[in-house]
């Protein structure tokens, strides 16, 4: 960093500028604080120190001048014990940090690496947010790692076509917003993206679903229903957890494929599919095969063309664009965007994320409600991130425990999805292990906006 040093003490500013300088930094000293006025009228700076008492210009009048000229400057205030009010008013005004002399030089360089961590995680974010205020908003999938880059190209190179899509990535890498970016660049725009987690119906339900019923068609079905094949006319029909699909609607779904017809339920009607299908899933299709539990046929079927999204971990170079992109998401309009300490971004670059994506969504959402859009510190992220025992808002006033409502609904999203999970998406299940109804699953799910994306 450009560093200005103000010290009205030949040795201290002798001593200090050595030791910055074999830290790498660009050091710059003068002897009271005019001269240093002088220098930040002329010469942008990264961080000034600067002791409080020196002759004319006094630190704390050259402070408050030189947050005025460069409010990107960061300041630290050097101050023997009786000036440390003025230190402290400082803080309160905008300085990062202070120092009481006599001090040792290592503790100085521990406090600028911290700022210079901040300053470069601050220009990554900023980074980040001018490149997603220029992003194509055709294009969902946030990244410009090397693997996202050559993702995005051969999304719109596979996006003209009609040809069957399979999309393969471990769970939470964003599987459906992939298939979503293909619809949107697509001649099938205009119609409907329709979407089916095929993990979430049982056989018979999954048919009707697919396909649609008349009314007697089965046990249940009071009513005739429109199949998703036919809601999709025009558009497309995403397939997600393809590999769930029982054998025999397998059978039915390769007669879709291979004739572009199917009957509905209860019917002999033979009805036409208009549709792009596209179809995802976390699993080894290959495997599945191979065990008996998904036909050869129709795998070839659906990977006429494939995608692969790399996990999280493999593209950690995305992680501030993705940062950025949920602050934006999950903080409500009209609040400032928080900032993450430097702690906090260091545990999210050194954690794999099991859970992709999808897991760091989950935790910049949880860092928002619990922030209230301050600093996000350490404390505030999951404790399978942090290493940190959660339910303590360091920000919090009255003893920093955060408010009961707020931490329930966290608690209770958080619960709801690690059970989904446990169920593989099947809300039947979920709601079993939950203790709860169906219906009132359901609720839950609404009132926290979990989609079946999020699963």
């Amino acid at each position: 960093m450009k560093i200005l040093l103000a010290d009205d003490e030949p040795t201290i500013r002798l001593a200090v500028a050595d030791a910055l300088d074999q830290a790498g930094h660009n050091v710059r000293t003068v002897g009271d604080g005019a001269s240093a006025w002088d220098v930040l009228q002329s010469d942008v700076q990264d961080l000034l120190i600067s002791d409080i008492r020196m002759p004319g210009m006094d630190g704390m009048t050259l402070f408050r001048k030189a947050k005025q000229e460069q409010p990107e400057l960061d300041v630290i205030l050097m101050t023997a014990f009786a000036e440390v009010s003025d230190a402290v008013r400082a803080l309160k005004e905008g300085a990062v940090d202070y120092l009481m002399k006599p001090f040792d030089n290592e503790e100085l360089l521990i406090r600028i690496d911290r700022i210079e961590n901040q300053r470069a995680l601050a220009h990554q974010l900023t980074q980040a947010r001018d490149e997603l205020s220029h992003q194509d908003p055709a294009r969902l999938v946030v990244g410009d790692s090397p693997a996202m880059v050559r993702l995005n190209r051969l999304a719109e190179t596979v996006a003209d076509s009609e040809a069957p899509i399979l999309i393969a990535g471990e769970s939470g890498t964003g599987k459906e917003l992939v298939a979503r970016t293909v619809h949107k660049l697509s001649p099938r725009a205009a119609g409907p993206f329709v979407a089916v987690n095929c993990a979430a119906f049982p056989e018979t339900l999954l048919e009707a679903e697919l396909f649609g019923h008349e009314r007697g068609a089965f046990t249940g079905a009071h009513a005739p229903r429109t199949g998703r094949f036919e809601a999709a006319r025009g558009g497309t029909l995403f397939l997600d957890e393809v590999a769930e699909i029982p054998i025999t609607a397998q059978a039915k779904l390769l007669r879709v494929l291979q004739d572009g017809t199917f009957e509905p339920l209860g019917t002999n009607t033979t009805m036409t599919a208009d549709v792009r299908v596209i179809s995802a899933t976390h699993r080894d299709l290959r495997s599945r095969i191979g065990e008996g539990l998904f036909r050869e046929d129709l795998f070839y079927r659906l990977n006429v063309l494939d995608l692969e999204i790399p996990p999280l971990r493999e593209r950690r170079s995305d992680l501030p664009l993705l940062i950025e992109h949920f602050l934006r998401k999950h903080v409500r309009p009209g609040v400032p965007i928080p900032a993450l300490s430097p702690e906090a971004f260091a545990a999210i670059s050194e954690y794999a994320f099991p859970g992709n994506v999808r897991e760091l969504e989950h935790a910049i959402h949880r860092a928002v409600v619990l922030s209230r859009s301050q600093t996000i510190e350490l404390a505030h992220l999951p404790e399978s991130i942090s290493g940190v025992a959660n339910g303590v808002d360091p920000d919090a006033g009255d003893g920093g425990i955060t408010p009961l409502h707020d931490a329930t609904r966290v608690f209770e999203k958080e619960y709801l999805l690690r059970a989904l999970r446990m169920a593989e998406g099947k809300k039947m299940r979920a709601a079993e292990m939950l203790g709860i109804s169906r219906k009132n699953l359901w609720e839950k799910l609404k009132s926290h906006g979990i989609n079946e994306v999020e699963v």
